[in-house]
């Protein structure tokens, strides 16, 4: 019987399948070369932000405030990966009204401000609200320091509750 007969030429039928396999595939991974993965985006995946001064690592560093913003706690996690001491200068805010601090991490040590026996550095006179931001200059080692806007927050979350000054 003719290939005509069964309802189309078997290269025609065939050439469809190919088109339709080929419009299955693009259509479920399609997505994947348009839009960037998910996995190669760096960021902070906690409450504070991180932060490099020469070999210093900042990490998860955010101030925890009153509630009217008057005050505030500097919390982090400070990581040494030099083989010296080396010592953190931290401003909180600018031009007149900022703060000054300076922690000293010893070599290849961390220290974790506001856990155990490390004090949080409390800011006073800090003048800035719950869910703003606060830019903060890091310095270390005699290197170019970087500026960041470090997140204020407030004793809402129950872990964050001690540390309201």
């Amino acid at each position: 019987m003719p290939s005509s007969v069964l309802g189309g030429s078997v290269n025609s039928r065939l050439f469809a399948s190919i088109a339709v396999g080929a419009l299955v595939i693009l259509g479920t991974t399609g997505c994947s070369m348009i839009s960037p993965q998910a996995t190669t985006i760096e960021y902070n995946a906690s409450d504070g932000v991180a932060v490099n001064a020469g070999a210093l690592e900042v990490r998860n560093a955010l101030i925890v405030a009153n509630e009217d913003g008057s005050a505030g706690n500097f919390l982090a996690a400070i990581v040494n990966t030099g083989d010296s001491t080396e010592r953190l200068s931290l401003e909180f805010g600018e031009g007149s009204a900022a703060v000054s601090a300076t922690v000293t991490v010893p070599a290849g040590g961390v220290v974790s401000l506001g856990v155990d026996d490390e004090e949080p550095i409390l800011i006073e006179g800090l003048d800035t609200m719950p869910g703003a931001d606060l830019p903060v200059y890091f310095a270390s080692g005699g290197e170019e320091g970087t500026l960041m806007d470090v997140p204020v927050l407030d004793g809402e979350l129950p872990y964050l509750e001690p540390f309201v000054p």
